[in-house]
């Protein structure tokens, strides 16, 4: 049986949302936890109708009467993956703009496209979005560091017994993603060229994103693994990490990063069944830069995230802009990070605030003036340090 595990800082932050607007959304890949949260959400609550448009019946309630069926609600309306009927944004507009309205509209999804698209169409200024990630550290408790890291953050593949158990519940998962999922949003690509291609993409995580190289290895044309990779980012399964570039004097980078968003996903695309396996791979400090980008951003949200990268080497993992300020973060999968040389010029060069080397470890120390070395377990020191009264 699976413990629930608290989710305390993300359910404070959508009952704020539910407060202040007529609708909230969430966001994130399926089995990320959104229906649960959703219920936690409305077991406090004395009104609740509840939509799930996985069933066939919710659908075909809302499919001809969508204004009236809504219309006739109070209280909570939940309504799961929307992206199922994406037309129903026209419809909840007027609804949330009613005089004396005393509904509140939670909205589950797990494609961003059609979400992201109907929103700013018909529910802008009247929605929040919150993004619910796998199982972020903070959640499950600094002990659980490996684990997290090997198995990923979906609470099944997490939660599971043994890491082959977390293996055979992903692989299950993705043939589903693949296989149901996608066609039901309209993707006409064939199940086994995205299973190839995502497979492909493991090896390529961390790595800046080459879709000439990645066509020839399929034998297909660049503009087609560019839109098998914009369908996986779509639903939250890849990370494509902007570049940064101003007028430095010096030539940058200016194509995206790819990430596998989950690391269990990714070690199980790669075949890495446990941490020893996983410290002699090659992909050891890919994978860490991975696993870590995504413990940040489920802190500090991935808006106006980038990395930074010179022809000549210089680099910085993440560069995030916060309250006009530029905060760094380095990924390093060593015992002890020290100072290199990429570091100062990506301090000097980009004028950061603050930049500090993540790492696996349990020592935080001064690296320099304005650099330090930083525990993934302590990264709410970094987060306090940015946003000092405790809120982004």
């Amino acid at each position: 049986m699976q413990q629930l595990i608290q989710r305390k800082r993300l359910l404070s932050k959508v009952e704020s949302c539910l407060a202040e607007a007529p609708a909230t959304v969430l966001l994130g890949a399926r089995q990320t936890g959104k229906t649960t949260m959703a219920r936690m959400i409305a077991a406090k609550r004395d009104k609740v109708h509840y939509f799930d448009l996985e069933r066939a019946k919710a659908r075909d309630a809302l499919a001809a009467t969508a204004e009236l069926t809504l219309g006739a609600c109070h209280g909570l309306v939940v309504i799961d993956e929307i992206q199922r009927m994406p037309q129903l944004f026209e419809v909840l507009r007027p609804l949330c703009d009613a005089p004396g309205r005393d509904a509140t509209y939670l909205l589950l999804g797990s494609a961003s496209p059609d979400i992201v698209k109907g929103v700013s169409e018909t529910l802008a200024g009247r929605a929040y979005f919150v993004d619910v990630s796998g199982f972020a550290l903070d959640e499950v408790g600094a002990e659980q560091q490996d684990r997290l890291w090997l198995q990923g953050g979906f609470p099944r593949a997490f939660q599971a017994a043994t890491p082959p158990a977390a293996w055979r519940w992903i692989e299950q998962f993705r043939r589903t993603f693949l296989e149901r999922d996608l066609p039901q949003l309209a993707v006409r690509v064939p199940p086994e060229t995205l299973r190839r291609f995502w497979t492909m993409l493991a090896h390529y995580h961390g790595q800046t994103w080459n879709s000439a190289e990645l066509a020839r290895s399929m034998a297909i044309n660049p503009h087609a693994v560019t839109h098998y990779r914009d369908l996986l980012a779509g639903t939250y399964m890849l990370r494509v990490l902007p570049p940064w570039h101003e007028n430095l004097k010096k030539r940058q980078i200016k194509a995206p990063k790819v990430y596998i968003r989950d690391s269990g996903m990714l070690h199980d695309l790669l075949e890495i069944g446990s941490m020893a396996a996983l410290r002699s791979h090659p992909r050891y400090g890919a994978s860490w830069e991975g696993f870590a980008i995504e413990q940040v951003l489920a802190r500090f949200g991935d808006k106006d995230a980038y990395f930074w990268a010179t022809q000549r080497g210089a680099e910085l993992d993440l560069l995030l802009f916060r309250r006009g300020q530029r905060w760094g973060f380095e990924f390093k999968c060593s015992d002890a990070p020290s100072m290199t040389k990429s570091m100062h010029m990506a301090l000097a060069d980009l004028q950061l605030e603050h930049l500090w080397a993540v790492y696996p470890g349990q020592d935080r120390y001064v690296l320099h003036k304005r650099a330090e070395a930083l525990p993934l377990m302590d990264l709410e020191k970094a987060f306090a340090a940015v946003f000092p009264e405790g809120s982004e």
